[in-house]
């Protein structure tokens, strides 16, 4: 009998997250489908060749203007109703992990449909921060895997590479399990990497690519590692007049 009530529950979850995605991309979409209908009724007298241009182009820069307005409602939202996640451990079937749930679904708007064209832009860090991660300055995301915002705090001159996975949540044993993720300044985050939750990164660290951090990994200051689970590797510093070694 729990189980059919947990099921329903989702199943409800599910119905109301559609309903709000279709009033979400549908105010979106709102601003392009005016423009091209103004754009339709502009160019009805021209040849159809210069018509159909015309109209394709709209339709692609309508493209970029519905993504661009989704990052200031989906990060507008979490922004007006001051949504946050507290580290702890919850229910599965719970108000703190329904809160998970809706603040992911937010974001997830933006990532299955426009990630791609912001990232290594200024726009990722305006969304990631409206989402509620701190940012400090000239940080580079390159990556759409990064996740519970709220939980994310990110030093100045940080590199996120591609692929990299940041998350602040993990399930088990029925607990959905939330923790900070800290990274320092100068980082560098390398491509495939993942940070789970609970890990803090000191400043000037490097985490090789598709190095795997074990949960709750404090990585020290300037250290380097790599491998899976990844281990710090013994480096020597240039400042010391050696060279970094293995």
């Amino acid at each position: 009998m729990r189980s059919f009530f947990i099921t329903l529950g989702q199943l409800l979850f599910s119905l109301i997250m559609y309903a709000l995605g279709i009033i979400y991309f549908g105010l979106a979409l709102t601003p392009s489908i005016y423009l091209f209908l103004k754009i339709f009724e502009a160019t009805f007298s021209l040849p159809l060749i210069l018509r159909c241009t015309a109209l394709g182009l709209t339709i692609a820069a309508g493209y970029f203007l519905f993504g661009l307005v989704l990052i200031f409602l989906v990060g507008g939202s979490r922004y007006l109703l001051r949504l946050r996640l507290k580290e702890g451990s919850y229910k599965i079937i719970s108000f703190q992990a329904a809160k998970w749930a809706f603040i992911s679904s937010l974001y997830l708007m933006v990532n299955f449909t426009f990630i791609y064209f912001i990232l290594l832009t200024p726009f990722v860090n305006l969304l990631f921060r409206m989402l509620g991660a701190k940012l400090g300055k000239n940080v580079q995301i390159n990556s759409k895997f990064i996740f519970d915002h709220t939980l994310l705090e990110i030093g100045d001159n940080t590199v996120i590479g591609g692929g990299a996975v940041i998350i602040g949540h993990q399930v088990e044993r029925g607990l959905l399990k939330l923790r900070k993720v800290k990274i320092g300044k100068n980082v560098t985050i390398g491509s495939n990497a993942i940070v789970p939750p609970g890990c803090e990164i000191g400043d000037n660290a490097i985490i090789g690519a598709g190095a795997v951090l074990l949960k709750n990994t404090k990585v020290e200051p300037r250290s380097v590692w790599y491998g899976v689970p990844a281990q710090p590797v013994k480096v020597q510093h240039k400042e010391d007049n050696n060279y970094a070694q293995n």
